[in-house]
C-alpha cells in the first residue's frame, strides 16, 4: 500500500513510501548474505565510469537464485523480505532436502505454497520451466539469455515479459520495453510477474533520501563555466548556440551510442523510440 508521510517538514511535503504487510521484520538468514563493496562508479582500474555515483547507506546483498537448479524439488515458500540491494521482494524457499535459497517473489504468491523447478512440472506462479514447456501468451520473468547461466531478463519490480511463439528452436519474446528477441527454447523462465508492482509509484520527495541511495548531484551543464561543459558561461540562461552535448562534445539527443553487440542479432524488432 502506497502511503504519504504528513508534511511536518518541507522534505517530507511530497515524500511517499511502501507499507506491505506481511513481511519478515527480523535479519535475514546468514548464509545467504553477502558484502557489497561500494566503487562510487568506478571500475577495477580506479577510473569515474558512472556519474553521479557515490555514498549511500552500507548494506549487505541477499544471494539470490537466479538459475534455479533444484530440478523436481518441492519448495515451500516460508516468508517474504525485503532486499535493499533491490526494489523486487524476495522469498524464502524450504527445500524438501532441507536447503534454503531466495528467489524473487513473484506477484500473487503466497507463504506456504509450494513451487518446483523443472521441464515436467505444472506451469503456475513461482515455477521455473524452460521455455519450450510454457504456453504461448503466458506473462513470464527471470528469462535466461543463455541456457544455464541464470536469469538475466525482467527482474525488476514489476517487470514480466510476453512469450509470444514459438519457431525454429526460438522463443519471441516481448520484452517490457516492447522490443522483441529471440531467445533458446532451452532456456528457463519463471512463470509470473515480479511483485512489488507499485514501486514504480513512490515519489522520493528529497535530495537527502536520493543521497541514501548512493545517488549523488546532477548537475546541469548549463550551471557550469565553459571550462567545466560545452553549455557553461554566458550572460544570463544562454539556452541557444549549439546543440545539446555531453561534457565531451558528443550530441545528447537522437545520436545512437550503443555499439555493436553479439546478441544484436536475436534481436527481432526494436524497442519503439520516443
Amino acid at each position: 500500500m502506497l502511503k504519504v508521510r504528513r508534511p511536518v517538514t518541507p522534505s517530507q511535503r511530497h515524500r511517499s513510501y511502501l507499507q506491505i504487510d506481511g513481511l519478515h521484520e527480523g535479519k535475514p538468514l546468514k548464509s545467504l548474505v553477502g558484502r557489497v563493496k561500494n566503487r562510487g562508479g568506478r571500475n577495477n582500474m580506479g577510473r569515474l565510469t558512472a556519474r553521479h555515483r557515490g555514498g549511500g547507506h552500507k548494506h549487505s546483498c541477499r544471494q539470490i537464485d537466479f538459475k534455479r537448479d533444484k530440478l523436481a524439488i518441492p519448495a515451500i515458500v516460508e516468508r517474504f523480505e525485503r532486499d535493499p540491494g533491490r526494489r523486487a521482494l524476495i522469498a524464502l524457499l524450504c527445500y524438501a532436502d532441507g536447503e534454503r535459497r531466495y528467489i524473487l517473489a513473484p506477484e500473487g504468491l503466497k507463504v506456504g505454497e509450494t513451487v518446483m523447478a523443472g521441464p515436467q512440472v505444472e506451469v503456475k506462479t513461482g515455477n521455473a520451466l524452460p521455455l519450450e514447456a510454457i504456453p504461448t501468451g503466458i506473462m513470464i520473468h527471470n528469462v535466461e539469455l543463455s541456457p544455464g547461466h541464470g536469469g538475466q531478463m525482467a527482474r525488476s519490480a514489476g517487470a514480466a515479459i510476453e512469450l509470444q511463439a514459438k519457431e525454429g528452436g526460438f522463443a519471441f519474446l516481448k520484452m517490457p520495453s516492447g522490443e522483441i528477441r529471440r531467445v533458446l527454447l532451452s532456456c528457463y523462465a519463471t512463470v509470473g510477474q515480479v511483485g512489488n508492482l507499485d514501486w514504480e509509484n513512490v515519489w522520493i520527495g528529497s535530495a537527502g533520501r536520493k543521497r541514501w541511495m548512493g545517488r549523488r548531484p546532477h548537475v546541469r551543464g548549463a550551471a557550469m563555466n565553459p571550462v567545466d561543459h560545452p553549455h557553461g558561461g554566458g550572460e544570463g540562461k544562454a539556452g541557444a548556440g549549439r546543440p545539446p552535448v555531453s561534457p565531451w562534445g558528443q550530441k545528447a539527443k537522437g545520436l545512437k551510442t550503443r555499439r555493436p553487440q553479439l546478441s544484436d542479432k536475436w534481436i527481432v524488432q526494436r524497442r519503439p523510440r520516443g
